[in-house]
């Protein structure tokens, strides 16, 4: 639960950035949308560890993961929302099957399951200026840990990758998302979904309150 706490705070603090990157290369609700989503994550979580959520809500480690993902498909808007919400739900059920407590193994399936699932409804692959690129090397450097290693160490190195592909989109023209109507406005800004997802890694240790604060090593 404090992943996704960190995360919510976290996406309030650089909300204004996303934003000023979105209004750049996209259509600018994108920051806007991600407070929106992790203030219902919030509230979700609240109610998890109340105990008051409805009859299908999971109690497991998986269970905060599980709350975002409901809220992100059920009720958050974009391109990005539904999304994110197919991230947050695969690595819900990769911790959900793996022996308690879940490590990184269960973390690495997790996060191959959500690119895979994202680049099959989006269509997209590295290189379209996405949260793919972010997402796909996070996967990967994932997959290279061992099973056994520790979670947050492998959890830094999944957010170090993120945030190494999500700069690489800075200097090309999006062909998926919305960006890609923007043409070549969108060359010379990193794409905001891509950071996102390097700022999800990289809230499972810390609040971020910068996309300065990203993690590069």
């Amino acid at each position: 639960m404090d992943w996704m706490t960190r995360f919510a705070a976290t996406v309030r603090s650089v909300e204004p950035e996303l934003t000023a990157l979105d209004q750049k290369a996209g259509d600018g609700d994108f920051g806007a949308n991600l407070v929106t989503g992790m203030d219902g994550v919030r509230r979700a979580l609240d109610a998890v560890a109340a105990g008051a959520g409805n009859g299908e809500s999971r109690r497991g480690p998986d269970a905060p993961l599980d709350a975002a993902a409901r809220v992100f498909l059920d009720d958050v808007g974009g391109t990005s929302g539904p999304l994110f919400g197919l991230l947050f739900q695969e690595l819900a059920d990769a911790l959900g099957m793996a022996a308690a407590p879940p490590g990184t193994a269960a973390l690495a399936l997790g996060t191959a399951a959500g690119a895979a699932a994202i680049q099959r409804v989006g269509e997209a692959e590295v290189g379209d200026k996405t949260m793919v690129d972010a997402l796909v090397p996070a996967a990967r450097a994932l997959a290279s840990c061992e099973p056994t290693a520790d979670p947050a160490h492998a959890l830094h190195v999944a957010a170090v990758a993120a945030h190494r592909g999500a700069r690489s989109t800075t200097d090309l023209r999006a062909r998926r998302g919305r960006a890609s109507y923007t043409g070549d406005h969108s060359r010379g800004v990193p794409d905001p979904g891509a950071l996102a997802v390097a700022l999800l890694f990289a809230s499972a240790h810390a609040e971020l309150t910068s996309l300065s604060r990203l993690p590069v090593s």
